[in-house]
């Protein structure tokens, strides 16, 4: 078993390794061995939870696309970026995990065996192929243009240049469509095993979330490029992609540092986050049954002795609201186990509905995957609802005069806790119509996130090389698969 060497500075820093799982042993004065599974499990949890994250410091896609609002300390959700340096954080930690992946392959490269143990070598080679392109992918979704063909150079180059969004995405496709190969090929060899945190080693669940990031991706590029949208999903769906009941999920063992980021965030009494009354008004028009296994409620009574409890979202953006006096989580989700998921089967059913709905060629209706990927939303968080009465509702009744403004609502509801996500899919569909913060306007709303406040004095020249290319770092130029909306009036149709 092949191992690298790393430093006891890295992990004090929790950057390879947490400092919870190290042997009471470890002399931390000397440089310490890992292996390429050791170095794999604790990349995959260090990406996802960055996905996962809602600290105001770090992630706050929750906020950008309003699931949550905060009570206190409200410039995140005021769109004001520089008083954290948020973008500086995610950027950071992604690239961080990054690192940790192309050195995990390093190690897989050094690594040899029979045939088998090769064939399964391959197959751990994918799968770290797939998380950097979750990674990545997520990496332009905020900002566009980033680094990657130079990015990861370490010593040797400091000042990497920014590669072309476009370019990058055409790329990770690649990359799916190798690791997919790889997978179906190797199918009756294992991988990771129980260093694999998601899937415990299962070749054929990972080639299925692939397959779904290979969906997800195509229809991101629907409105820019139909063309190669049309072929990449064809050939997810020939892949395979996530079915009834599966997901792609961490779950959180419960114990620190590996908790439920909601968790994390409530421990010491912290009272900063509520869900925003952008999506708790929009399911109460709906009557959505999820609503109790998203939200708690809270007594709005003012007699006493009288307890009236309703679901109350927090003004979004505004400068201070009581936490008391407004809905919380459910219960479950602030459990420290409670799993982070980064895609699901009722995902795949509104990639397809979408795809139909373009006149693109797939297997059944709009209108079928539309009310597919309800019912599993549905099924996924344990609501228990009468379709019937549910799609006869006015706003949710398929209309094919409305089916972009109905799937980007109904997709954006799915995507809850999903901050990420939630905000990719609001920015593609402009739906539904989000809330204006205190003293902004509807144009205030971010497109992206800028580049790290840091990277103008870190590679000033590749930054305002990139700056110019992608028409501006400002957070209303537009990631290259967005559309030409975003307004309080988009199209209700594609």
């Amino acid at each position: 078993m092949k191992m690298r060497i790393i430093y006891p500075l890295m992990l004090a820093l929790g950057v390879l390794v947490s400092a919870c799982e190290l042997p009471d042993n470890i002399d931390m004065k000397a440089a310490q061995n890992v292996t390429a599974g050791e170095l794999m499990t604790d990349a995959l949890r260090n990406s996802l939870a960055l996905i996962d994250d809602m600290s105001q410091n770090t992630n706050i896609g929750r906020m950008l696309c309003q699931y949550i609002g905060m009570t206190q300390y409200t410039d995140p959700s005021r769109y004001v970026f520089d008083v954290r340096q948020i973008p500086d954080r995610y950027w950071d930690r992604a690239y961080l995990v990054l690192n940790d992946f192309k050195e995990t392959k390093k190690l897989l490269a050094e690594e040899v065996g029979d045939a088998s143990f090769m064939k399964e070598n391959a197959n751990r080679g994918a799968i770290v192929e797939i998380m950097e392109v979750l990674t990545y992918h997520n990496l332009v979704d905020y900002f566009g243009n980033v680094p990657y063909t130079e990015a990861l150079g370490g010593a040797s180059n400091k000042t990497p240049a920014y590669d072309d969004q476009v370019d990058i995405y055409n790329d990770l496709q690649a990359r799916l469509t190798a690791a997919i190969a790889t997978l179906t090929a190797n199918a009756a060899y294992g991988s990771w095993g129980d260093k694999d945190l998601v899937y415990e080693g299962d070749v054929a669940m990972w080639k299925k979330f692939a397959a779904t990031l290979k969906a997800r991706l195509a229809m991101r590029v629907a409105d820019v490029n139909p063309t190669q949208a049309q072929s990449e999903l064809t050939a997810a769906i020939d892949a395979g992609m996530l079915e009834a009941g599966e997901s792609m999920q961490l779950s959180w063992i419960g114990v620190n540092p590996h908790n439920n980021t909601i968790y994390t965030m409530f421990e010491g009494a912290r009272t900063d986050y509520a869900p925003a009354n952008t999506i708790v008004d929009k399911m109460l028009e709906l009557d959505d049954a999820r609503l109790s296994s998203y939200f708690s409620t809270v007594d709005t009574s003012t007699e006493v002795g009288v307890i009236k409890p309703a679901y109350v979202g927090i003004p979004y953006g505004a400068i201070t609201v009581p936490y008391n006096n407004v809905s919380h989580f459910s219960a479950p989700m602030f459990k420290a186990d409670f799993p982070a998921t980064f895609a699901c089967h009722a995902e795949v059913e509104f990639l397809l509905a979408e795809a139909a709905a373009r006149g693109m060629t797939v297997p059944g209706t709009a209108q079928e995957h539309y009310e597919a990927g309800i019912a599993e939303s549905h099924a996924f968080w344990g609501a228990e609802y009468d379709a019937a009465v549910y799609l006869a509702h006015p706003d949710v009744a398929w209309d094919d005069a409305r089916n972009k403004e109905l799937i980007g609502i109904q997709k954006w509801l799915a995507l809850y806790n999903r901050g990420n996500e939630g905000y990719a899919s609001w920015r593609c569909f402009d739906w539904p119509v989000l809330n204006v913060p205190m003293d902004m306007e509807y144009t205030d709303i971010p497109f992206r996130m800028p580049y790290p406040y840091n990277e103008p004095d870190l590679n000033a020249v590749n930054y305002a090389a990139a700056a110019e290319a992608i028409g501006g770092d400002n957070v209303r130029t537009r990631i290259f698969w967005d559309d030409v909306e975003g307004t309080k009036t988009p199209s209700p149709a594609f």
